[in-house]
């Protein structure tokens, strides 16, 4: 495929008449053609009115058909994967291997998606007698003396708008799990392409639009939009046709994009994966057992993909003591002697540095350790930083996006306990120990967090039917989800109870 610098709106590949951007290589500081410009408010209408009028025939499609669907796009990503990793590369400065795993991922999981309808279909859990093909059936109230039955399904809520996120140029992006859950629920989907990718997205969204053609679908299953987020973002999420948002990104961009869903006359659903530090605990047991090796994995997982990762380990919680000393020791040096990497765009890299910065000119604070200076254009330079409990207050939660990762050295077990209650919602929260101690703070932690990491590290969110990438606000709008594994198809459903209906 040849990259346009074109939108796709259904079937159509459109030139934006707004402001042009291009993406910057992040290891050199060059910029890459083509030239992408922003589309505007005439762009959006036509693609949610393209959505709206593909809405019905969509979702009256059969399990197998939209199974089928999303394994087509899955195939036409792999045909793609060379193109589309060394593109990535270029646009984002991450690494080959980390690039096409992603991709995997990515078609991992339109295919398990795929998988989890054939198999509703095949236990008879969709509802098949209906116009409409409506969602899968989880009760039945069967007829009886007091009245007819009564039978619960789900339907698609209707058009989505997904924002891609930067750091994950698939697996969060055009084609990524927001676009898979939805169009498996049997919604068109309109994307907002991330700035950070434009040429990836362009790629990812032609092979979408292709495979929607192939299957005979109505052209505005998919449309892709390039824009900014203050106004083609809102206008597309303020557009009646649309009824959700799917979004990964800034705690600021997603509280817009909340408050301006809540504001309309009416409002709608936004799952937005917004802000998290993922604390760690080191309990007393096991600093003494493996300090060591607890400092090696937890720097693995600071400074894996420059600490641009949603689940970045960015908060530790520890007893002081020797133990600790040796722990701080271990992850000092591997800080030291680590050589940085490209971030992900200027603006990035830019709000990284400044966040460093308050914490070096904070009076409570110790920096410990920075990393090398990197070899990149725009790199990060990895810091280690301490605190100790009684000057850890809530300037000191503010997530930094990039490789950076705040100790908070208590006196005791009962003020890590208490700097726990303290925290924010977060997306994970991690315990290395056992025993009392460890039961002592996992009920805290279920108050917090969405998914809880034993003796592990955050970094890394399998896609599978268990896993929960979601957790109180700020980390999500809306805790009772997830924006990775199979339950995320239930925000794009809501439930509907038939009664009487004939099957």
């Amino acid at each position: 495929m040849q990259l346009t610098g074109r939108m796709v709106i259904g079937f159509d590949r459109v030139a934006g008449t707004g402001r042009a951007i291009t993406a910057v290589d992040p290891r050199t500081g060059d910029n890459l053609e083509p030239e992408y410009r922003y589309g505007d408010a005439g762009d959006v209408e036509r693609a949610c009115v393209l959505a709206d009028e593909a809405f019905d025939v969509y979702r009256a499609t059969s399990a197998e058909q939209r199974a089928a669907f999303l394994d087509a796009i899955a195939g036409k990503l792999d045909a793609l994967k060379g193109d589309l990793v060394q593109r990535a590369m270029s646009e984002t400065g991450l690494p080959e291997a980390r690039l096409t795993g992603e991709v995997g991922r990515t078609t991992g999981q339109l295919r398990m998606f795929a998988e989890d309808l054939r198999a509703e279909d095949a236990t008879g859990s969709l509802t098949t007698g209906l116009p409409d093909g409506a969602g899968r059936v989880l009760s039945v109230d069967p007829a009886n003396e007091g009245g007819p039955e009564i039978r619960q399904g789900r339907v698609a809520l209707g058009p989505v708008a997904v924002f891609g996120a930067s750091n994950f140029p698939f697996a969060f992006s055009v084609a990524g799990g927001d676009t898979a859950s939805a169009l498996a629920a049997g919604c068109p989907v309109v994307v907002k392409a991330h700035d950070a990718h434009p040429g990836v997205c362009e790629l990812v969204g032609q092979a979408v639009s292709e495979a929607v053609r192939e299957a005979g679908l109505p052209e505005g299953v998919f449309s892709m939009l390039y824009g900014d987020g203050p106004t083609l973002g809102i206008a597309l999420v303020t557009d009646p046709r649309v009824q959700a948002v799917g979004f990964t990104g800034s705690r600021r961009a997603g509280l817009a994009i909340a408050q301006a869903a809540a504001n309309r006359p009416r409002p709608i659903p936004v799952y937005a994966e917004m802000s998290s530090v993922n604390p760690v605990f080191l309990l007393p047991d096991a600093l003494a057992e493996r300090a060591g090796e607890l400092a090696e994995g937890f720097v693995g997982s600071v400074t894996l993909g420059a600490g641009q990762f949603c689940t970045n380990p960015g908060l530790v919680f520890a007893v002081g003591g020797t133990h600790l000393d040796a722990f701080l020791d271990e992850a000092t040096k591997a800080i030291e002697a680590n050589p940085g990497a490209p971030m992900l765009t200027p603006g990035i890299a830019k709000a990284y540095a400044e966040g460093v910065e308050r914490l070096e000119n904070h009076p409570d604070v110790e920096i410990v350790a920075r990393g090398q200076e990197p070899d990149a254009a725009v790199g990060c330079r990895a810091a280690l930083v301490v605190v100790d409990a009684a000057n850890f207050g809530p300037d000191l939660q503010e997530e930094i996006f990039g490789a950076c990762s705040l100790v908070v050295r208590c006196d005791d077990l009962g003020q890590v306990v208490e700097a726990a209650r303290g925290l924010e919602g977060q997306l994970t929260a991690t315990i290395h120990g056992k025993g009392d101690d460890a039961e002592r703070l996992l009920p805290v932690l279920e108050r917090l967090v969405g998914r809880i990491v034993w003796d592990g590290w955050p970094t890394g969110v399998r896609v599978g039917h268990a896993m929960v990438h979601g957790g109180p606000f700020p980390a999500t709008s809306d805790a009772r989800t997830t924006s990775v594994g199979s339950l995320a198809i239930e925000r794009f459903r809501r439930p509907i109870a038939y009664q009487g209906v004939p099957r």
